[in-house]
Parts: structure tokens; sequence; C-alpha cells
């Protein structure tokens, strides 16, 4: 048997042991509910902590200029308004992002509800955060929604003549 022969075989028993520690303690018997107890099957857990981290998440691209990210973590409502490439144009051409939007409270407001709050540049702002699809989505206000309804190009337009792009 050759040098390499032998290293390669010495390389596979490795990564079979390696499989196997992995998938022995994934089964280790510990029965015992964790923290993450709450989530559907494949989900995300249907908890406060669950709505704040899918937030901070949808903020975090939003403000660094992941608009097609954000836009991905919408409700069905929400993606029904608005299609990705027009939300990803309005943004870029009208969004401030780059600054930081910082979670600074939540709280459930009934099963399958949240609301946080979000301050960037020192104004705070409040959202929905619904539970839909084992996931946390982010529901755009109704003022969004009747933007949004407008297409890329007459909702920039609008936000031109009033200042907010």
């Amino acid at each position: 048997m050759t040098h390499s022969q032998q290293l390669r075989r010495r390389l596979g028993a490795a990564a079979l042991l390696v499989a196997a520690l992995v998938t022995s303690s994934a089964c280790s018997g510990d029965d015992q509910p964790g923290p993450a107890a709450a989530a559907t099957p494949s989900g995300e857990p249907k908890t406060l902590d669950g709505a704040k981290a899918a937030a901070q998440t949808v903020f975090d691209r939003f403000s660094g200029g992941d608009f097609g990210g954000a836009w991905e973590l919408y409700t069905a409502a929400g993606k029904a308004a608005i299609t990705r490439a027009d939300y990803i144009k309005l943004n870029e051409t009208c969004a401030r992002h780059g600054l930081p939007i910082e979670l600074t409270s939540a709280r459930l407001d009934g099963p399958g509800k949240a609301v946080v709050i979000a301050r960037q540049k020192g104004a705070a702002q409040s959202y929905t955060m619904r539970y839909e699809h084992n996931a946390w989505k982010l529901a755009p206000a109704k003022q969004g929604l009747a933007l949004y309804a407008k297409g890329a190009d007459k909702a920039i337009a609008l936000q031109k003549k009033a200042g907010t792009c």
C-alpha cells in the first residue's frame, strides 16, 4: 500500500469517527426540553426572545443595505404589497441605510404577535412582528403597505415630493 493510500485510509477513518461522535452526542438520551422547547417543529421559537431576534435581523439587514434580505423577512401581506425588486429600488433610492437600528423594547401582544420598538438616529418607531409559517416576520404598517402598492417609481416620486427621499 502506498503512502498516499494509507493517508487517505486514515483520513477516511477519522472522518467516520467524527461523524459517529457528532451523531452519538446528538442522541445522548437527554430528553429534557431546553430553552428552545417553545419552538415549533423546524421553526423559530414562538417567544418574545424569538420575535426580538427576528426583528433585530430585519433591522440589521435594512441598515446594512441588504434590502432584499429585509424583504425576505416580511409577512406574506408585506411581500404581496411590493415586489422584491421594487422594494430594493425604493430603499436604495430613499432609505437612510448605514445608520444602525437599535431594538429598545418589545412585548407580546397576543398569540403570534409582538410589538417591538426600534430607534434610529434618535427617532423611535413601533413595528409589528407576526408569527407565520413557523417564523417571525415583520408586518409593514398600513401607510407602508399603501405606499408599496403604488410601485417603486410612484413611491419614490411621492417620497421626494414629501421630502423624505
